[in-house]
């Protein structure tokens, strides 16, 4: 059941379910993105580089992270708008085999100017299988106001 903007609070925190990375996802999201970097499609370049072998491309790690969150139910049927990301980090490279889990905290929640939809400021930290914090930044969110006649959540 999706959330309004009048059941979100600053401080809110969800947790998604996790999520193995696969040979198939970094052979997929470089056929499809066109970024056929050697760190992400080629063993033996990779295994030369500072990782020691292939990692995922960074954006497959963010898209992954917004998939996960989507699964949470709690934005579905209320999102108006992805309002941007900001300040996003790659702090660990992603690796094939990696079970990763996304976090979100709600930093802060605004009615627009017209007052006619609310605004979600997020922190995402997407966390490896060692709850180490791979990627993280924010992606804000516009959402819609609980439509009138129905109750509280």
């Amino acid at each position: 059941m999706p959330l309004y903007f009048e059941d979100f609070h600053a401080g809110q925190e969800f947790t998604t379910q996790g999520r193995t990375l696969t040979e198939s996802d970094v052979a997929s999201f470089a056929a499809w993105s066109w970024d056929t970097n050697p760190v992400h499609t080629d063993a033996r370049f990779a295994a030369e580089t500072r990782f020691g072998e292939r990692i995922a491309h960074g954006l497959l790690g963010v898209s992954v992270a917004m998939g996960l969150a989507s699964r949470l139910g709690v934005f579905e049927g209320s999102s108006v708008a992805l309002l941007g990301i900001d300040d996003w980090r790659f702090r660990r490279p992603l690796l094939v085999g990696d079970t990763v889990r996304c976090r979100v905290v709600i930093l802060s929640t605004r009615l627009t100017g017209r007052g006619d939809a609310g605004i979600l400021v997020r922190r995402f930290e997407l966390l490896n299988q060692r709850d180490e914090i791979a990627q993280e930044g924010n992606i804000d969110l516009m959402v819609a106001p609980r439509p009138s006649g129905d109750g509280p959540a």
